[in-house]
């Protein structure tokens, strides 16, 4: 379906299972290093209440602010809407449309990790996320 524009911007969504750690801060990188370019989105299959404290706190450390993020639930609209599905262990949790880019990025949940333990997980995020940008989203 088309909007009736050319320049259509890319969409990402980014899903984990709580939407308060991994895929907010995955989220976050995208949104600081591609600007308006793309068009970034995160959902849970279980939300939590709030997005992760520690992962808002790592985030703080390299200049990247999620603390207005709030968890989603995440919708079948929201898979067929994007461009790239990027899950973070979700499992089947995430519904497949034939013509979706989609990766799964093992991480580690954060999730109850003290800041140290939490830093490791949010580097190799970021190098994802920059990897991604390179692919052309």
């Amino acid at each position: 379906m088309s909007t009736g524009t050319t320049d259509q911007k890319p969409a990402v969504l980014f899903v984990c299972v709580h939407n308060a750690g991994r895929s907010q801060m995955a989220a976050g990188f995208l949104r600081a290093i591609a600007g308006d370019r793309i068009d970034v989105f995160s959902a849970g299959s279980e939300p939590a209440d709030q997005v992760n404290q520690v992962a808002v706190a790592a985030m703080h450390e390299v200049d990247v602010d999620i603390v207005g993020q709030t968890p989603a639930i995440l919708t079948t609209d929201a898979v067929r809407n994007a461009d790239v599905v990027v899950t973070m262990g979700c499992g089947d949790a995430c519904p497949v449309f034939p013509g979706k880019r989609y990766e799964d990025w093992e991480l580690s949940d954060p999730a109850g990790l003290p800041l140290e333990d939490v830093r490791p997980i949010r580097d190799d995020i970021r190098g994802r996320v920059e990897r991604l940008v390179t692919t052309r989203v």
